[in-house]
């Protein structure tokens, strides 16, 4: 399998990277093909000017993330919940990005945009440092919802989702517990997901 693993957090030492490697190493254990996008590592700029109305050069590191995406058949996300959102570097990557014409494709005469990016998978992690139970019925389950079916669903991707938290008060037991079951979540994946190959292949 070809799985791409895209960091959220903009702290390269944070936990959320801690989590991303175990499944990404995980997933090269289990045969799979695997990269890794590190926005903290990337350049490029979050904000996108005018909207649609008009076309935004792409920066060469978020020229590869799209080579990457239409190349992966799985894909895992990982962020941490932030004001019951997503840090500002990966809603300024997914502003970039995921672009009519790209992940979506407007047709006339339907309401509802052709799914571009079909066929594929994803994992969402997320980390919070609410209760996950509070995260989920208090607070609308905001980051997961906006993720998981604002975007990777509404561009075709079928999406998983899982949550660590309290991780603000967590014991190094914890944590260790929660890498543990990111690599078994990996195991999971690999070995079940159905995606349908794309023919692109990365330069």
């Amino acid at each position: 399998m070809r799985t791409l693993v895209l960091i959220g957090h903009p702290n390269p030492d944070s936990y959320c990277h801690a989590l991303a490697h175990h499944y990404a190493q995980a997933a090269r254990q289990g045969g799979a093909e695997v990269h890794i996008l590190d926005l903290a590592r990337l350049n490029f700029d979050p904000s996108l000017h005018r909207g649609y109305r008009s076309i935004q050069p792409l920066e060469p590191d978020l020229q590869r993330a799209q080579e990457l995406l239409t190349w992966c058949q799985h894909l895992l996300v990982v962020t941490p919940t932030w004001w019951s959102s997503m840090p500002a570097v990966l809603k300024g990557f997914i502003d970039r990005i995921f672009l009519p014409g790209f992940a979506f494709k407007y047709r006339p005469g339907h309401l509802i945009p052709e799914k571009l990016l079909r066929g594929r998978t994803a994992r969402l992690i997320v980390t919070t440092d609410s209760p996950p139970l509070l995260l989920r019925t208090v607070m609308g389950d905001s980051t997961v919802r906006a993720i998981a079916q604002g975007v990777l669903g509404f561009s075709g991707f079928k999406v998983k989702s899982t949550r660590f938290g309290i991780l603000r008060t967590s014991t190094p037991r914890q944590r260790e517990a929660w890498l543990a079951q990111t690599v078994r979540l990996a195991q999971r994946d690999h070995a079940h997901s159905r995606a349908r190959p794309p023919a692109f292949t990365p330069s």
